[in-house]
């Protein structure tokens, strides 16, 4: 006689009711976990997967509603008492979410955060708290988690601060952990810690784990069984392997080939250079002491020469805080650096603001979260002609409108909804907006910031076709950052490997991809590439 799941889902609808209308986001969904195991939840953006796993724990937004059953250990979330749900939720039940920036409070040390999660469930005394929250920081891999109990969050790096959330989740060993999209925002080699600490945490708790997740590839490696979503319906599932090896639906079918396809543009060796740095370097100075004197400095970027030619994407790859960021924000004149930087013929790395003021229409930016780089309170078509109203304010409204319409239908949306807010959008579509910003002024140089990371595989793949198109039309100048590699090698035709603020190897993408004479680069491609080897290769 087989023992009951873990965690039983029957027939979960979730709606909302917005203007009267009722919209429903998941649609009788039922699957089963049992424990010690991991089920993922696959699909692409809006397919119902975090409702899903919100639902179970009650953590759904105001206006949705939620019938059927998630039993867990025999119980039913959805029916139960405030207080038993309060017992459960935080303590035998915890999660883990996609950006660990935004879940964890900027204002407490991370000894407060973990020390609170233990209190509220029940344990007592300073020192005994103490001990856990240290047992814990050692148990996810923290270095010296004692010389960490009074830093803040953003004193910790992006993998420091998922490992503190996962710590926080584990605090009172729960039976489940829900982990939604827990790697996106983390580079290659950092996904790869977390994956295997989460391996091997369960194997020690014995915990269930209902992994959300858009790759497809992790899925493959770290999964027993899998659900595949769309528009709020399970529409395949089963034992990974089998699903993957043999898909029978064809949206399962569509999203294990969505992929970054095609070749970067040809770079013409004789185009003009639109900017360039030479011997770049961005240094931070730390401060001791009560007449707060530099005694060092964090070396950011550290003598970094590049050049972007027009039609040519220079790629810039390394783990987080290498630098990438740091370096494109340097070059766009976005904070303090010494070295030549030279735009479109001009030294600009001694212009004043108000010398920068008419050359930011031929600079500009699309940045990684297309969640939080929209303002909520403008519409699309605010959003999209700000630039306009700074740069040309000689337009009319109707002109303006005419030029955003242009820009949205370029970018793939339709110009009627240009009326809307951003939380009415998909987060392809609203990455698209933000593509379309910084296109309407026609630039010569873009910088793109991670502006895949936050996508699923299919809406990745559309983006750098849009992002390839609009390169070849415009002849335009990039410099891509990602830590996703196979999205770098779809686009970029130079590369920049980067560590600790320098440069440890430099060339044709193509070449680098191909040989990688570098021990650091060899490293990071094997990290980013294993997983889909794997997928490939059927291994589990």
């Amino acid at each position: 006689m087989t023992s009951a799941p873990l965690l039983d889902v029957r027939d979960l609808s979730v709606s909302f009711l917005q203007g009267g209308k009722e919209t429903v986001a998941v649609d009788r969904v039922s699957f089963s976990l049992e424990r010690g195991k991991t089920l993922a939840l696959v699909g692409e953006s809006g397919s119902g997967k975090s409702i899903s796993a919100l639902s179970i724990v009650r953590l759904l937004p105001p206006g949705a509603m939620a019938t059927g059953q998630a039993l867990f250990a025999g119980s039913d979330m959805l029916s139960i008492s405030e207080r038993d749900l309060r017992a459960i939720r935080g303590a035998r039940i915890t999660m883990v979410f996609q950006e660990p920036m935004t879940s964890l409070n900027p204002l407490q040390t991370i000894e407060q955060q973990i020390a609170e999660i233990l209190e509220l469930h029940g344990m007592r005394g300073r020192e005994a708290m103490r001990a856990r929250v240290i047992e814990l920081l050692a148990e996810v891999g923290i270095p010296n988690p004692e010389a960490r109990l009074g830093a803040y969050p953003h004193q910790l790096s992006g993998g420091q601060r998922q490992r503190v959330m996962i710590a926080m989740s584990l605090a009172n060993k729960p039976d489940l952990l829900i982990a939604d999209e827990p790697t996106t925002a983390l580079d290659v080699t950092v996904q790869a810690q977390i994956i295997a600490l989460l391996e091997r945490l369960q194997q020690t708790y014995g915990m269930a784990i209902l992994f959300i997740t858009h790759d497809l590839n992790l899925v493959r490696r770290f999964a027993d069984t899998v659900c595949v979503m769309q528009k709020g319906r399970i529409v395949e599932s089963g034992e990974v392997n089998a699903v993957f090896d043999a898909p029978r639906h064809p949206y399962t079918k569509a999203l294990l080939t969505a992929e970054p396809k095609g070749d970067p543009i040809v770079e013409d060796d004789k185009a003009p250079v639109v900017i360039s740095a030479d011997d770049l370097r961005v240094w931070f100075p730390i401060k001791r002491g009560f007449m707060r004197r530099t005694v060092d400095h964090i070396k950011a970027v550290d003598g970094v020469t590049l050049q972007v030619r027009s039609g040519g994407t220079v790629g810039v790859v390394g783990e987080s805080g290498s630098g990438k960021t740091t370096l494109a924000l340097a070059m766009l004149r976005l904070i303090r650096s010494e070295g030549p930087i030279v735009f479109l013929g001009s030294r600009i790395d001694g212009a004043s603001v108000a010398e920068m003021r008419p050359r930011r229409r031929d600079m500009q930016i699309v940045f990684q979260d297309p969640y939080g780089s929209l303002s909520p309170r403008m519409s699309v078509a605010e959003i999209v002609a700000e630039g306009l109203t700074v740069q040309r304010p000689e337009l009319s409204l109707d002109e303006r409108r005419e030029i955003v319409a242009r820009a949205l239908k370029e970018t793939g949306l339709d110009p009627a909804t240009m009326d809307r807010y951003p939380h009415e959008f998909s987060g392809g579509q609203r990455q698209r907006i933000a593509i379309a910003r910084a296109m309407v002024l026609e630039p010569k140089f873009v910088v793109l910031d991670e502006p895949t990371s936050a996508l699923d595989m299919s809406v990745q793949a559309q983006i750098i076709d849009l992002l390839r198109d609009l390169q070849r039309r415009r002849s335009l100048a990039y410099l891509f950052i990602s830590h996703d590699l196979r999205v770098v090698k779809a686009l970029a035709g130079q590369l920049i490997v980067m560590r600790h603020g320098k440069v440890v190897e430099a060339g044709p993408a193509e070449k680098l991809f191909a040989h990688p004479e570098n021990e650091y680069t060899r490293a990071l491609f094997a990290a980013a590439f294993r997983n889909q080897a794997e997928s490939v290769n059927g291994v589990g």
